[in-house]
Order: structure tokens, then sequence, then C-alpha cells
């Protein structure tokens, strides 16, 4: 049996197609007899299934994926799991243990449909459960405390992630904002392999949303001002 997993800094990737990479496990009799992880080669139509078909790929492992590629794995007899989330090396040990139970796809895609509409997951103001220790999550335009707070998720400048309480920032840079699609999904992703807690933005979709709360992360939208002073708010919630 060949396995390939949609990989993501060490992580399963939300979305099967824009992944960084897969990573290609071969499988017998239960064991493991060689691994690695190659590079995505292009989200092409139609192309991946047939790549990683004549890689002897027998089954897939993925966040999510869209309908037309699953149909198109179908057609090719490899099997699909999706809904999947967490360190590649657990997912894997699960599946060699039978284990493994898919989720509710993360990419739910239809034809025609962008990966984030204009619905909001949470209502502005939502009560924040915090508490000391919560690694939250500001989108902003800048790098630093002065700077105003990107209403956008996915496609945000920056993401500050800070102690509220001991005022301590780390500044990560949005690798997605330019992505064509999925922007929110692989956002998403990436603030749940960084062990966020809170996000506070001006607004994120649906499919984001349930990657956010799978990962158990509380995102609250309609935040707007500057970074500080929402830092300032949101510490008086911190008991």
């Amino acid at each position: 049996m060949k396995v390939a997993i949609s990989t993501d800094t060490g992580s399963v990737s939300a979305h099967f197609g824009r992944c960084p990479s897969y990573t290609i496990i071969n499988i017998e009799d239960g064991k493991i007899t060689k691994m690695e992880e190659i590079p995505n080669p292009g989200h092409e139509p139609g192309f991946l299934p047939q790549f990683l078909a004549e890689k002897g790929i027998n089954t897939i492992i993925a966040g999510g994926m869209g309908p037309r590629a699953q149909d198109l794995f179908a057609q090719n007899n490899i099997a699909i799991i999706t809904g999947i989330q967490g360190p590649v090396d657990e997912v894997i040990e699960k599946f060699l243990k039978n284990e493994l139970k898919p989720g509710e796809d993360l990419c739910g895609q239809k034809p025609g449909e962008d990966h984030e509409c204009s619905n909001s997951a949470h209502k502005e103001n939502e009560q924040v459960s915090a508490h000391k220790g919560t690694k939250i999550c500001i989108t902003a335009k800048g790098k630093d405390l002065e700077a105003e707070v990107d209403p956008r998720f996915g496609r945000a400048q920056y993401f500050l992630l800070l102690d509220p309480i001991a005022m301590q920032i780390e500044v990560v840079e949005n690798p997605y904002k330019d992505t064509a699609q999925g922007a929110g999904i692989q956002t998403a992703q990436l603030l749940a392999n960084k062990g966020v807690s809170v996000l506070l933005t001006g607004h994120v979709g649906p499919k984001a949303d349930g990657v956010l709360k799978s990962a158990g992360i509380q995102a609250v939208n309609g935040v707007s001002g500057k970074v500080k002073e929402v830092i300032q708010n949101f510490a008086k919630e911190v008991k």
C-alpha cells in the first residue's frame, strides 16, 4: 500500500491541492518500509490525481478536497480520507492502527464557490473565554502594537502573536496573503500550528472558521482599531 498525505510544516494540510508538499509512505504488512516528502508539483486542473496515481498511490489523507479531485481519484480507484488534522506522524500512527476516522471536509468547496465568503462566523463583540497563558493572535496591517487591525483574516498582512499579560509579541508575516484560493483555510492551519488559543480579527469566513474550531481556536470578528488598544481591552478579560 502507498499513501499520500497533504502536508504543511509537519502537519496535515487543510487543503489537498494547495499544500506545500506531500508525505508519501509505503506500507507492507502493517509496517512503513519507506517514507519521503515531495514538493507539490502544481495545482493544474486534473493534474494531481493523475500524478499521484502514476506514483502508485492507493490512499489519500487530507484536511479537505474539492469535489472534482474526489471524482478523479475515485476514477483511479484511490481511496480518500478527509477531515483529518494534526501532526503527520500521529496521523500515520493512527492509520497503521486502523484508528484514523474521517471528519468534516475542511475544504467543503462546491463547483464555482470560492473558499471564503461574506457570512460572519461569529457575532461582533462575542464574549471571549480567556485565562492566563492564553496565546492570542491579532491580524494587523503592521509589525508593532501601534498598527491598525487588518480586517481581513486569510489575507491579513501580519499576525501578531502575543501573551496579553507579559505583552511579549511574535510577528509573523502572512505567507498566504497572495494565495489565489484557500488563503483562510491555510492561514487557520498556520495559527493552529503556532498554538494560538484566541483570534481577534475583522472577519473569518465559515470554512476557515471550521478549521479554527477543530483546532480549539476561538475566533472573534468585528475587531477594529489599533492593536495596542485591542490588547489592552482583551487583557482586562483575562482572569
